[in-house]
């Protein structure tokens, strides 16, 4: 019998965290073919729970969603003036 294992991420980033919010959740809305499932909430700050019964799919979703949030606030970041 497999073990489900799961994550939750918390993230603030100040005035940044609807704009990074919107950005992955459009993503997360699009990668429906994956062996785990990833939920997002907004509420003054980003919410990610991340659902997976093998180990190795969690440390993948997890890595490429923390990839994302850091390609957003990056992004962000080289447009400031």
């Amino acid at each position: 019998m497999t073990s489900k294992y799961n994550a939750k991420i918390e993230i603030f980033a100040k005035e940044k965290t609807k704009s990074i919010f919107d950005s992955i959740q459009t993503d997360n809305k699009f990668s429906s073919e994956t062996p785990t499932k990833t939920t997002m909430f907004f509420d003054k700050k980003i919410i990610i729970l991340i659902d997976a019964q093998e180990l190795s799919h969690l440390r993948a979703n997890l890595n490429s969603t923390l990839r994302l949030v850091q390609a957003s606030n990056d992004s962000i970041e080289s447009v400031k003036i």
